[in-house]
Parts: structure tokens; sequence; C-alpha cells
């Protein structure tokens, strides 16, 4: 492997649900950000990584624009549940 990412990895499930996550809890905390819903945050930077990974790649269409819009959803939603999930998951090993 030569390199963390490219544009391809970025524009498969597991590349942008790793990205948003990163990306969502790195900037969170960002004083113009903290006025947005992390989850509608998330959301943004699911459909941005989306549409940047398919404009390097394969090109935007209007289609592929549309079907970004409720793959950013899915993502979304993932990078969300996900990180809740590991968060609980540490704090109970804080109880062991």
């Amino acid at each position: 492997m030569n390199e963390f990412i490219n544009w391809t990895t970025l524009g498969t499930y597991g590349g942008a649900l790793a990205m948003v996550i990163l990306l969502t809890q790195f900037t969170k905390d960002l004083q113009f950000i903290k006025k947005i819903p992390t989850q509608i945050w998330s959301y943004i930077l699911s459909f941005v990584v989306l549409i940047f990974a398919i404009a390097f790649t394969s090109g935007l269409t209007f289609n592929s624009v549309v079907q970004t819009l409720f793959n950013a959803v899915i993502v979304s939603i993932a990078a969300n549940g996900g990180f809740n999930a590991f968060q609980r998951a540490t704090k109970n090993m804080d109880d062991i």
C-alpha cells in the first residue's frame, strides 16, 4: 500500500465511512461548526466526500449527484451510529 487514501477508496462505503468519522470528530468542536448539529454536519461531510470521490474518478452527472444525496444519508447514519457504539463500548471497558 503506497498511499493512505485515494479517491477510489473514498468512493467506497468503507472508505467514505472512515473519512467521515474522522472528519466529523476532528472538526465538530470548531467554533463555527459547533452551531451545526453533529448529525447534519456528518451528512454534509458525507455528501462532500462522496461528491469529490465521484468527481475525481468517474465524473459528475445529474444522476450521480442525486444518488449521492441518498448514499450520503447511509454513510452519515453509519458514521453517527458507529462512533456512538464505539463510545459505549469503551465506556463499558472502564468498568471492567
